[in-house]
C-alpha cells in the first residue's frame, strides 16, 4: 500500500471532479504558471490514489506540465457499483481513455500516461485498444504480466477475506499482520487515518477484480512493443511486486528508457519523489 509523505496540495493543484464520457472521477490538477509543455495523467495502483502522486505535482507543474492524479472508478473518492464486472480491465482502461480524452479536449495534445503498479497494466491495456490516444506511456513498478508468487498468495488471502468480512475487518485483520516497522508511528501526521479512510471509501469488488488481474495478468509486451509507442519503465532498486531484473528484461523487450531510483521500493513517486520527477520531466522534454 503506497503511503504518500504528505496531504497538502501544492498551491499549483486544485482537486474536483473530471467529467468524461464515462463518468466523473477525483482528480488532483496541478497547473504550470505559464503555458504548458504538455498534460500528464497519473494513473494509481492497487489499493492505491491519487493522493500517491501528491509530491510529484509541484515538480512537475514547475518544470511545465500540467499533472492530474486520478482516482480510478471504485476507488477512494471516485464512485463505482457494488459488481465485479464493472473492474474488469478493458472497463478500467476504457475509463482512462476517457480521462485522457477529457484532459486532451481543450488543446487537443496526446496526453502522457503514467501507471502505476496495476495502473501500469490497466495504462497498457489502454494503449493496445487505442494506439494513438497516447504522447507516451511511463510503466512505473509494474511488470510484464502477473506479480511475484508471493504476492499472488497475499492477493488471494485479502480476496478470500473481502468475500466474507466488511472492510473495517478486513483493515483490522491487516493492521494486526504488520510488522512492527510498519506500524503507524511512523508515518506522517495525518496520513494513517487517510490510509485507513481511503481503504474504506474504497469498493470491496474493485479490490476483488482487480487483485485477480494482477494474479493472473498474461505477458503483453510482445503486443506493446507492437506498437512502437514512446515508452519508460521506471521503478525503484527493490521491489515486492515484480522483481527488478524482470523488468529491466521488459525495458529491452520494449526499446524503452530505463530508469531506476536508488533508495526506492515499489513506490518512488511516494518514497523519492524529487528524483523520480526529474527522470520523469528529463523523458518527457526529450520527446520533444
Amino acid at each position: 500500500m503506497s503511503r504518500p509523505p504528505f496531504l497538502t496540495l501544492p498551491a499549483s493543484a486544485r482537486a474536483y471532479r473530471l467529467r468524461t464520457a464515462r463518468g466523473e472521477f477525483a482528480v488532483h490538477d496541478a497547473r504550470p504558471a505559464s503555458a504548458a509543455r504538455g498534460t500528464v495523467l497519473l494513473v494509481p495502483g492497487f489499493t492505491g490514489s491519487k493522493e500517491d502522486f501528491i509530491a510529484l505535482l509541484e515538480p512537475l507543474a514547475a518544470a511545465g506540465f500540467r499533472a492530474v492524479a486520478v482516482d480510478g472508478r471504485g476507488q477512494h473518492e471516485s464512485p463505482g457499483p457494488r459488481k465485479e464486472a464493472a473492474y474488469a480491465q478493458d472497463e478500467l482502461a476504457q475509463d482512462l481513455l476517457a480521462q485522457v480524452t477529457a484532459l486532451s479536449a481543450a488543446t487537443e495534445d496526446p496526453v502522457h500516461v503514467l501507471g502505476h503498479s496495476l495502473g501500469g497494466l490497466i495504462a497498457r491495456t489502454a494503449a493496445l485498444r487505442d494506439p494513438g490516444a497516447f504522447a507516451s506511456l511511463t510503466i512505473m513498478s509494474s511488470g510484464p504480466a502477473a506479480i511475484s508468487a508471493p504476492q499472488r498468495a497475499r492477493i488471494k488471502l485479502l480476496i478470500d477475506a473481502l468475500t466474507v468480512m466488511d472492510m473495517e475487518s478486513v483493515w483490522q485483520a491487516m493492521r494486526e499482520l504488520d510488522p512492527p516497522e510498519a506500524a503507524d508511528q511512523s508515518t506522517p501526521p495525518g496520513v494513517a487515518e487517510f490510509l485507513h479512510q481511503r481503504w474504506l471509501g474504497t469498493v470491496p469488488e474493485q479490490l476483488i477484480a482487480t487483485g485477480r488481474q494482477l494474479s493472473d495478468e498474461p505477458d503483453r509486451v510482445d503486443e506493446l512493443a507492437a506498437l512502437r509507442l514512446r515508452v519508460h519503465v521506471l521503478s525503484g532498486e527493490a521491489d515486492y511486486a515484480w522483481p527488478v531484473p524482470l523488468m529491466d528484461e521488459m525495458a529491452g523487450r520494449l526499446a524503452a528508457r530505463r530508469t531506476v531510483i536508488e533508495g526506492a521500493g515499489h513506490s518512488p513517486n511516494a518514497e523519492r519523489a524529487h528524483p523520480t520527477a526529474d527522470a520523469l520531466i528529463s523523458f518527457w522534454r526529450d520527446l520533444g
